[in-house]
């Protein structure tokens, strides 16, 4: 067996909040008949299995995760191919594949060095390629379902290699087939994009091109400077890994942004005004989300709900720079970091009837200890 298996490995330095027991089984997988062997140690351990990532997006439980934990560091970076874009009017797109253990930012930096538009928005986002479809990776005005052509991946129940096209991946906010129909059903070894070659930058996020000082409609900037401007944004709202912020031990957001339907998003909308909440003249921020739905900005109800930024819950607390951002202050339990996040739920329910949903995937507890945070971000529930 080309598999390296340890027990009780430590989970916690391997996720970005710093937070969690141990792996009952941990291994690493450098390619894809070394997850075949994971799968069969599974089997005849008579346990789950379940894929880590960079650990930028998760939460483990304190108890631990009884499973065989896989790091799948499948590497590699190359161009496949190219084909004659979507019929969109913004040229040819070049095909490159990504292994899935590759760390997501360092792609993005090659494809803005070789100037490949279509991920440039992403930049700084922690973890590996492997996890970006799955959570529909987004940040300033970009998503990667924009981009992503196919996913490799193994079936767990046959160990079949399958190829799955971008357009069949189900893609919607922060959500895709993977984590709904297909959950626990494949392990992605690789992703392939689609980009630019020559593009122009993607510069649709309010914030972005204040940052930027583009114009609606203008010329974009150089893909380097969107990507610089994208960091320096991220860094300002401790988005950014590094060891010495105060702000850094994070799951990135911690809720999605609540989308609703016009009638539900209306009835919202009065609720808010009738609570008063809003500043003279003050707008309430919402985005047209498809289909008639309206996205509402989650970090603004957690404000306007009475959760300062640097509120805590023993050693865990409201990040100081952003509100979605639930932080570990040092030595916070995955217990303190549920509570807060069900009290930040439950006061926005309460006083505005919008009913949060956690994005990082939480890992290692009980169904009945996370049912109240665990939703499809829809922004209905009570």
């Amino acid at each position: 067996m080309s598999l390296d298996v340890r027990e009780s490995v430590p989970l916690a330095p391997l996720t970005t909040l710093g937070v969690g027991g141990p792996a009952r089984f941990f291994a690493e997988a450098g390619g894809e008949d070394a997850v075949l062997d994971a799968f069969r140690f599974a089997a005849a351990r008579g346990v789950p299995l379940f894929v880590l990532g960079g650990g930028s997006n998760l939460l483990v439980a304190d108890r631990g995760v009884d499973a065989l934990v896989l790091r799948v560091r499948v590497r590699g970076l190359q161009i496949v191919g190219a084909n004659g874009g979507d019929g969109d009017g913004q040229g040819p797109r070049l095909l490159v594949r990504a292994g899935a253990g590759e760390r997501w930012d360092d792609l993005v930096a090659r494809a803005v060095a070789e100037g490949w538009a279509g991920v440039e928005c992403l930049s700084g986002i922690p973890g590996d390629v492997g996890a970006t479809p799955i959570q529909n990776v987004g940040a300033y005005g970009q998503e990667v379902a924009e981009t992503i052509a196919e996913v490799r991946a193994i079936d767990r129940a046959t160990g079949a290699t399958t190829v799955i096209a971008g357009a069949d991946c189900g893609f919607g906010y922060r959500d895709s087939r993977f984590k709904r129909a297909w959950r626990g059903r494949y392990v992605i070894t690789a992703v392939t994009f689609a980009l630019r070659p020559g593009g122009a930058a993607t510069i649709r996020y309010p914030e972005l091109q204040r940052a930027l000082a583009a114009p609606l409609g203008g010329a974009a900037p150089p893909l380097a400077e969107v990507r610089s401007a994208v960091i320096a944004l991220r860094r300002g709202k401790s988005m950014v890994l590094d060891p010495a912020d105060e702000n850094g031990r994070s799951a990135g957001s911690f809720f999605m942004n609540p989308t609703l339907e016009a009638g539900a998003a209306a009835g919202v909308l009065s609720r808010i005004e009738a609570a008063g909440v809003l500043a003279p003249g003050e707008a309430i921020p919402q985005y047209p989300a498809g289909g008639g739905r309206v996205k509402l900005s989650a970090a603004w109800l957690i404000e306007r709900a009475g959760f300062a930024k640097g509120t805590r819950h023993g050693a865990a607390g409201i990040s100081t720079r952003h509100t979605l951002a639930l932080v570990n202050r040092g030595g916070a339990t995955a217990a303190e970091l549920i509570e807060l996040a069900r009290r930040v739920r439950r006061g926005v329910l309460d006083r505005f009837g919008v009913a949060l949903s956690a994005e990082p995937d939480l890992v290692g507890f009980a169904p009945g200890e996370i049912a109240d945070l665990v939703g499809d971000g829809t922004g209905q529930g009570g």
